[in-house]
């Protein structure tokens, strides 16, 4: 599908990474196919199920079936019934939102955070604005506070409540490699604060993490020891809740800094910790 596409007046901005098993991921996507031969099968012995409404109708049915008195893929137009496919992958594949219960499960009250069904629907459709912090050499670290307002104010943008706020980093310069995950700016705790403060509930960025890359993380933390260096921008959503969007991309396709909406609503996954989503612009 094209980036971009036009329909009554009104650009759609496909935000979105594909999930693709033949991309590098650190948990591999696995995808078996059930093709339409072998689903007209299924489809016919799912009639079993349908057919029969007391154990003994059941057992006759499932007979029939199997000594070929039942429906196949041969009864099918052209030998062909309907394809099915299974996909195994993590809440964190793709382009997906995180929600509060993933940063910790208890609030700052004491109870129990929000999982994706419970993130609110009003938070997923707002006015969009993107704010371009590139370039991205592999050597910077993860965006600041003082450059996302350096940001804002070079736009003369400023931040109102439930404001869908995307962070153009180039972190999506490498998708479907192995360096993707290694190499990207991710997000400060300080920069991530002060967005939510300004009454943002959603969070988007261009990379596969919201905070540093992991073994950035990990090394600072070997050497200090203080817990706060451990994806201390996820951790600031325990003491106030926002949500996360990663993996975007074609962010530099908006042509323009504001003036557009977000969708980004979230798969229905009950008591997820996140969830997979089609993010679009529409300008």
């Amino acid at each position: 599908m094209n980036a971009t596409t036009a329909i009554e007046g009104q650009r759609l901005i496909d935000l979105s990474v594909p999930v693709d098993p033949g991309y590098w991921e650190p948990e591999p996507v696995r995808l078996e196919v059930v093709d339409h031969r072998r689903g007209g099968d299924l489809l016919g012995k799912s009639l079993v199920y349908v057919e029969g409404t007391t154990r003994l109708s059941r057992a006759l049915a499932w007979v029939k079936h199997k000594v070929g008195l039942g429906v196949d893929h041969r009864d099918f137009p052209g030998g062909k019934g309907l394809s099915l496919m299974r996909y195994t992958l993590t809440t964190h594949t793709g382009t997906h939102m995180d929600a509060p219960y993933h940063y910790g499960d208890l609030n700052n009250q004491g109870a129990r955070a929000r999982t994706i069904c419970e993130v609110p629907l009003e938070w997923c459709f707002c006015d969009g604005v993107v704010l371009k912090l590139r370039p991205l050499s592999g050597t910077e670290g993860p965006v600041s506070k003082q450059e996302v307002i350096a940001a804002l104010d070079a736009i003369g943008y400023r931040l109102k409540p439930l404001d869908i706020v995307l962070l153009d980093t180039g972190g999506d310069t490498h998708i479907g490699e192995s360096r993707y995950f290694t190499r990207f700016r991710g997000v400060t705790r300080e920069a991530t604060e002060w967005i939510v403060q300004q009454g943002v509930r959603v969070i988007g960025v261009d990379s596969f993490g919201f905070d540093a890359p992991f073994a950035r993380m990990l090394r600072s933390y070997m050497k200090s020891k203080d817990p706060g260096d451990l994806w201390p921008a996820h951790l600031y959503g325990r003491e106030r809740e926002y949500c996360q969007l990663e993996r975007l991309t074609n962010l530099d396709k908006i042509g323009r800094p504001h003036g557009f909406k977000v969708a980004c609503f979230p798969v229905k996954l009950a008591r997820a910790d996140a969830a997979w989503c089609r993010v679009v612009a529409i300008t």
